[in-house]
């Protein structure tokens, strides 16, 4: 890809919240709400990085609490660890109930483990992905796993960060303030830390977007490093590795 464009994308009632910004800085960066994965790879800018907030990747079987991934990451990020949520396996993601997701990790993970409500809910995005990108070739070169508690973790001097975004499901502001001074000092645009939210769009989805669009560019730049490191891979040949 020979765009100078990349993307950060995190999720949001009506799809993604994306913030597109330009690598030469030749042109202003840009904010708004794509409703599918496809939406962000057929854009104008057609980026050439998609840093996603969501997990890429999923195992026939899980050893341990979650995804290789998720367990390299965890242990990074202090009081925000219980952020990085646990993925089943493949057969559990694809169940069409709760009830039959929570069969199938049961009967694909050691130690045998339930899927959580709020996991169970994250399968409908993962599932979009995952068909993106086995259905598009080269599409799985261009869209990367990200969490923005690594990503903040990373731009903090690869130290965790105590304060949180929310306080019993309500903006913290000492934490989101943190987080702004981070992605400001990361080089983000100031019209893009304070732009007006599209409907829908928490802060925080807005601070997580940006978040990935500060890994996007490590990765354009060949900077990021993924969790683990080499990265695992699925039986579609899929990376399962979280990028900072």
């Amino acid at each position: 890809m020979t765009s100078p464009w990349i993307a950060g994308a995190d999720g949001c009632p009506a799809g993604w919240v994306v913030a597109f910004a330009r690598l030469d800085g030749a042109e202003p960066p840009r904010l708004r709400v794509a409703p599918e994965l496809a939406a962000i790879l057929d854009a104008p800018e057609a980026p050439r990085v998609v840093a996603i907030d969501m997990p890429i990747g999923l195992p026939d079987r899980i050893v341990g609490p979650g995804r290789a991934a998720e367990q390299a990451a965890r242990p990074l990020l202090g009081a925000r660890q219980s952020s990085v949520f646990s993925i089943p396996a493949r057969a559990a993601v694809e169940a069409a109930t709760y009830a039959e997701s929570c069969a199938a990790a049961l009967a694909t993970s050691t130690p045998p483990r339930k899927v959580s409500k709020q996991g169970f809910h994250l399968f409908p995005k993962i599932r979009e992905i995952d068909a993106v990108l086995r259905a598009r070739p080269g599409a799985s070169e261009r869209v990367f796993e990200v969490h923005p508690e690594l990503a903040f973790w990373r731009m903090n001097g690869d130290r965790a960060l105590e304060t949180p975004k929310k306080v019993k499901s309500r903006p913290h502001e000492p934490g989101l303030a943190q987080r702004r001074a981070l992605l400001a000092a990361a080089g983000i645009a100031p019209a893009l830390i304070e732009a007006a939210r599209p409907r829908g769009v928490g802060p925080d989805d807005l601070l997580d977007s940006l978040a990935c669009l500060v890994v996007a560019g490590r990765l354009a730049e060949e900077l990021a490093r993924p969790f683990p490191d080499p990265p695992e891979r699925d039986a579609f040949g899929l990376p399962i590795a979280i990028w900072a």
